[in-house]
């Protein structure tokens, strides 16, 4: 099965001590987001775990426990923008990522990494042509160390909506106008460009609008054929499988402007004041009035004959 560890926290880049001390003993709590008192235990062992996908803006905190990984398959998306700190508060410099980026595609493989330009708004500043010439530069320092490119144009959620009053959405044809030349861009640099959830609309320049986590990325990423169990996406526009997810809300410490998974700052540091590296949870400990429920876990390679790419 599959281990997401980032759709709602960067764990390599604040927890990476505790995420290693959980490989070591080979086990995860998870707190259910909606049922605090729900546990669920995750084995964490290649026979059961095929592939730990990761998502990060700044992963290089894991690079000193990556003999951690080398049992297990791994995907790693690591998104690397333009935007400034005051956008992206605690976010390294763009091309101090690159630097990691690259050392993490020398370890993994090309096929097990991902680049993610997102999420892309739109204002005085940050205008269209910006984030061209911003994605050009980027794309330019990892041509062969990918070949895929993740865009993604800004979703108003409430929390977005509440941190970030002034962000709005992107219009159409400013979406077709970087849509076209980031996958002119992207096909130069031996990249397709995949946008996250964005529809169709972006096909006719070339990117690939089939999801940017799904089964054949996957497949590639550890060279085997597997059996997916059948689930329905993130969201009704996603088709990507994310697995069983080990992060959780309000504890990630980048503080971007356009953050989906922190309702503010305060929050944020109120329950990183609780991590403890050793706990096999990722905030606070178990209490008295926790139930573990132990998941389903096997393997989903199906046996077949490796791929050939």
């Amino acid at each position: 099965m599959i281990i997401q560890s980032g759709s709602r926290t960067d764990i390599p880049a604040f927890y990476s001590e505790w995420f290693a001390n959980r490989l070591k003993e080979g086990y995860v709590y998870v707190r259910n987001p909606f049922n605090m008192t729900y546990i669920t235990k995750y084995d964490l062992n290649p026979s059961v775990v095929d592939l730990i996908c990761f998502c990060s803006k700044n992963p290089k905190p894991m690079l000193e426990h990556l003999e951690l990984l080398k049992p297990y398959g791994m995907y790693w998306y690591v998104t690397i923008t333009g935007f400034g700190r005051d956008i992206e508060p605690k976010v390294p410099d763009s091309m101090e990522v690159v630097e990691t980026f690259k050392r993490l595609s020398e370890f993994a493989g090309v096929d097990s990494m991902g680049w993610r330009y997102d999420p892309i708004f739109i204002d005085e500043k940050y205008t269209a042509d910006y984030h061209i010439e911003q994605f050009e530069k980027i794309a330019r320092e990892l041509d062969g160390y990918t070949e895929t490119a993740v865009i993604s144009f800004i979703d108003l959620y409430q929390k977005v909506k509440k941190n970030f009053p002034e962000a709005k959405a992107v219009e159409r044809k400013d979406r077709l106008y970087l849509g076209e030349h980031m996958a002119k861009i992207a096909k130069e640099h031996g990249m397709v460009l995949r946008p996250c959830s964005e529809g169709t609309e972006l096909q006719r320049f070339g990117a690939d609008c089939s999801g940017c986590m799904t089964q054949p990325i996957y497949e590639k990423a550890i060279h085997n054929t597997m059996e997916f169990p059948k689930v329905k996406g993130a969201r009704s526009s996603c088709a990507c499988y994310l697995g069983g997810d080990i992060g959780m809300y309000n504890t990630c410490l980048h503080m971007c402007r356009y953050c989906y998974a922190n309702y503010d700052e305060k929050t944020v540091m109120d329950n990183y004041a609780k991590h403890d590296p050793d706990s096999p949870l990722l905030i606070g400990n178990v209490r008295p009035e926790d139930e573990i429920h132990k998941a389903e876990q096997k393997s989903w390679i199906d046996g077949q004959l490796k791929f050939v790419w």
